[in-house]
């Protein structure tokens, strides 16, 4: 089971790290990701996430995610994206023999619009997308404020930031449907949107002209709405993400 808050996270982290890179550069590399896993009778997991990024002038690709600028400048970054959203639930992948009576959640491609905003007092990202193939019909948006430090071959990039759910969003991920309850004994569950703070920090390596090194770390605090639901028996979630990269 892959999480929103992860991958939501590796486009964020993504979009941050190349938000320096000139245009016209290509990047591979590889990384692992962990994650709490808030779903009842599941366990966290180490995921190999491939680094494939392109940024051009107008076009770029990162990882899990594609996009286009409609703005472009040395304060402004807006475009319109598609990302592969792997949030998913498989009932068999469960240790919970109730959790295992539900229905299956699965992974959509979500699409939208990005926002940043470069100042010398500090970094303004904001986002808002929505599925894009009719199993949640749900909206998520993203807002964050980042300041970043340099320091020699060092990047550090502290922020703090909250996310949106939308009803339709959380019911799909973490509700219960009375048909799911008779079958599991949970209460049935039908949660509305949410909002769900956090905090994070990205950390950048320069190791030579075209070798980097990068780790990037987030805390979730779940809303209320999402820890209310019998699928769930955590009140955090969050994600390390850490791996090299080589810029031609």
């Amino acid at each position: 089971m892959k999480l929103l808050h992860k991958s939501l996270t590796v486009v964020a982290a993504t979009v941050l790290l190349s938000q320096a890179a000139h245009a016209n550069t290509f990047t591979l590399g590889a990384s692992a990701l962990v994650s709490p896993d808030p779903y009842r009778g599941n366990q966290d997991r180490v995921y190999p996430v491939p680094v494939i990024n392109y940024e051009g002038d107008s076009f770029y690709f990162r990882s899990l995610m594609a996009g286009y600028y409609l703005w472009k400048d040395d304060a402004n970054r807006l475009s319109i994206n598609a990302y592969f959203l792997p949030l998913h639930f498989k009932p068999s992948d469960s240790d919970d023999d109730r959790m295992k009576t539900l229905d299956r959640r699965r992974a959509t491609l979500v699409a939208g619009v990005t926002y940043s905003h470069f100042a010398d007092w500090g970094i303004v990202r904001t986002s808002f997308s929505g599925d894009t193939l009719d199993y949640s019909n749900g909206l998520i948006a993203d807002a964050a404020y980042l300041y970043r430090f340099r320091l020699d071959k060092w990047t550090l990039t502290p922020g703090v930031g909250v996310t949106w759910n939308s009803s339709n969003q959380n019911d799909y991920y973490y509700g219960v449907s009375s048909a799911e309850s008779s079958r599991s004994g949970f209460d049935s569950y039908s949660p509305s949107d949410s909002f769900e703070p956090y905090v994070e920090l990205s950390v950048n390596y320069t190791i030579n002209t075209n070798w980097n090194a990068f780790f990037m770390g987030r805390y979730v605090h779940m809303a209320d709405e999402i820890q209310d639901s019998p699928m769930v028996d955590k009140s955090y979630t969050g994600v390390v993400w850490t791996g090299v990269s080589y810029t031609f």
